[in-house]
């Protein structure tokens, strides 16, 4: 007698439900497990933040969109981190809601539950989701263009030309990656007949102009800034590093698919001891074109978005692992057949629960066991609130001011530029002209705060901060500890206050 579970049933007769649960559930995770256990944000969360708050057109960081989000996300919270968290899972629940449409459009919607429980066991979609940035922001705007584009080319959905410019125009304004991809799908519409007749109308000519108008600050923000320059080829003699660097960002990615690899291996019928009458997770057939779509989506970006990455010497995918490997579980179920029976349903189920709790279980031990077996700083751990508190309080006291700048140690500086209640202008007082937003000069003449990290009881700055502010009287050192501290010594900060000239206004 077959045996089916509930799970089974709700896939075959409610996969919105499911879709909705399990996209719902990951977000809620990872929206409440980073605010209840770091005590500073992941990664470049930080420096996004203080660049973001400036709302430059554009920085060496590049185009400005996640930047932007990133600080309107903070302000609308609150000034709390709460926001950009949630701006992330935001960020996270769109992409999967676009890849359920694509993949409903092409293998129906029994099997784009499959797509989506498979796609969330990438780890690019778990463990890093929570540090807002480009890499961040460029996945639903990706994941939006491939469904629009789809429904243009594939579907002869012409409404669909009112959403695509806007989507392609802000893929253009958050990632660099954006060129590559944007080549692939003009390569991908020109080559295929159904492109070119999707092109033949007027409506591409709309887009081009939404497209244009949305682009063109930054452009001539480009063009101003003397930054249209293009990376500069290897030496010959080095390329056989920039292969095996390749080589290694592919093995990063094949790491990342092992979660989809692992139940397909579960649910192999070679495991089989004896027959099973499984059950069946039908579909109709796909269109040669759209499995012509998702495989050129599938396999092209992640050899070509690598390989961009290790001939200039990168040493993460440009566009990162969530855009190359967003069509990975698509092309796996197409790959599968019209009928996937699910075998060992029980056991099949338990594994992916396994894979979904490894990376929560990454975050536990990274916060509460290595503080105490590893001698090395948890980011996370650094209590920015306090320390951010700490600064702005103690200027405004001694000055009548409220804190409007900090420079000296960036990490430090970042965290104070964006946790202190002024929300203070950052200076990256060793590289300024990648802070052109506050000068040396300025900096001096509207006074804030230099920090870095005490290496002595005396406070004594460090001799390169020391050198780019002559005269720095140093203050008693202030000590925090970490959030979990373990075998740690104290954080222990040097400072110093630059007072504001008499003559001068606050700074902007």
């Amino acid at each position: 007698m077959r045996f089916t579970s509930l799970i089974v049933e709700l896939v075959r007769a409610r996969p919105r439900l499911i879709f909705w649960l399990v996209v719902l559930a990951q977000a809620a995770l990872w929206l409440f497990l980073p605010w209840l256990l770091y005590g500073s944000p992941p990664g470049d969360v930080a420096t996004v933040l203080a660049f973001g708050r400036e709302y430059q057109v554009g920085t060496h960081l590049g185009p400005p969109a996640a930047f932007w989000l990133a600080d309107a996300a903070l302000r609308l919270s609150g000034n709390h981190i709460f926001g950009v968290y949630l701006l992330s899972q935001l960020c996270f629940i769109v992409t999967f809601w676009a890849l359920f449409k694509l993949s409903r459009a092409i293998v129906g919607a029994q099997q784009a539950i499959l797509v989506i429980l498979l796609t969330a066991t990438i780890t690019a979609f778990s463990f890093p989701g929570v540090e807002f940035g480009p890499l961040i922001l460029a996945r639903p705007l990706w994941a939006l263009v491939l469904l629009h584009t789809w429904q243009i080319v594939g579907q002869g959905r012409r409404n669909a030309w009112f959403l695509l410019p806007v989507e392609i125009g802000l893929l253009l304004l958050t990632t660099s990656a954006a060129i590559p991809l944007l080549m692939l799908l003009a390569g991908f519409v020109l080559a295929t007949g159904k492109g070119r007749r999707a092109l033949a109308s007027a409506d591409p000519l709309y887009a081009a102009i939404v497209i244009l108008v949305l682009v063109l600050p930054y452009v001539i923000w480009l063009w101003r800034a003397d930054a249209v320059v293009l990376p500069s080829l290897p030496p010959v003699a080095e390329f056989r590093d920039r292969l095996l660097g390749w080589g290694g960002l592919l093995a990063g990615m094949l790491f990342a698919l092992s979660g989809i690899a692992l139940l397909l291996i579960v649910n192999s019928r070679y495991l089989e001891r004896t027959p099973e009458d499984a059950p069946i997770i039908y579909r109709p057939p796909v269109d040669p074109f759209a499995r012509l779509f998702v495989y050129i989506f599938a396999l092209v970006p992640p050899f070509a978005l690598s390989f961009i990455a290790a001939l200039f010497g990168k040493d993460q995918i440009v566009g990162g692992d969530g855009i190359a490997l967003l069509l990975a579980g698509l092309a796996v179920i197409i790959a599968a057949g019209d009928l996937i029976p699910l075998r060992r349903q029980q056991f099949l189920r338990s594994v992916w629960l396994l894979i979904m709790a490894a990376p929560v279980a990454v975050v536990l031990g990274l916060t509460f066991l290595q503080p105490w077996i590893g001698s090395g700083e948890v980011r996370t751990s650094l209590p920015a609130r306090e320390i951010g508190l700490f600064f702005g309080e103690n200027f405004e006291r001694r000055t009548g001011r409220p804190l409007a700048a900090v420079a000296g140690d960036p990490q430090l500086a970042t965290l104070i530029g964006f946790a202190a209640a002024s929300r203070p202008h950052v200076m990256l007082d060793a590289t300024p002209q990648q802070t052109p937003w506050i000068t040396p000069a300025l900096f001096n003449e509207n006074g804030g705060v230099v920090v870095w990290r005490a290496a002595d009881t005396a406070g004594t700055p460090p001799a390169d901060i020391a050198q780019r502010f002559p005269g720095l009287v140093p203050e008693v050192p202030r000590a925090f500890e970490y959030t979990v501290r373990g075998r740690q010594s104290l954080l222990r900060i040097g400072w110093a206050i630059v007072r504001p000239q008499p003559a001068t206004q606050g700074a902007r």
